[in-house]
């Protein structure tokens, strides 16, 4: 496997898919996550739970930037 420095102009289809599951992958865990965060009622936990799903959410972001 290679390392790249910037993303490439073109991705296999191969990759593409693997990029479609992780997208997936981090939709879902921050769904199900926020999810769960209206449920809990301690602070600690709510704020756990915060930082997953915004962690979440970045990655999904950051998957959506390489495939526009």
């Amino acid at each position: 496997m290679q390392n790249y420095e910037e993303v490439p102009t073109i991705i296999s289809c191969d990759d593409l898919h693997w990029l479609c599951d992780i997208y997936n992958w981090n939709f879902n865990a921050c769904k199900l996550v926020n999810h769960f965060l209206k449920e809990v009622e301690d602070e600690d936990i709510k704020l756990i739970f915060k930082k997953i799903s915004d962690t979440h959410k970045q990655h999904a972001i950051a998957i959506l930037n390489i495939l526009r």
